[in-house]
């Protein structure tokens, strides 16, 4: 049962990430270049998720990380965006 709590926990907190990472996948046209890396644990410490993703287009440029670990002791994480968008 404490498992299948920390993977509903990690998959809540991970919830802003994933959008984060949808919103990147977006097509732009022109010129443009990404990077995405991220990991998962699960094991019997607990459950956690990282990752980061940065995009440069002719429409913006953004950078996201972040990461969420649920354990014995409760639920961690840090998120951070950043970026700036051109046109309208």
């Amino acid at each position: 049962m404490r498992a299948i709590k920390r993977v509903l926990a990690v998959g809540a907190l991970a919830a802003p990430l994933v959008l984060g990472c949808a919103g990147l996948a977006a097509a732009h046209d022109g010129v443009g270049a990404d990077f995405n890396h991220g990991q998962f644990v699960a094991n019997e410490e607990g459950a956690g998720l990282a990752d980061v993703n940065s995009e440069v287009s002719p429409d913006c440029v953004d950078h996201i990380k972040g990461w969420v670990f649920a354990g014995d002791d409760g639920v961690d994480g840090s998120y951070t965006q950043s970026g700036a968008h051109f046109g309208g």
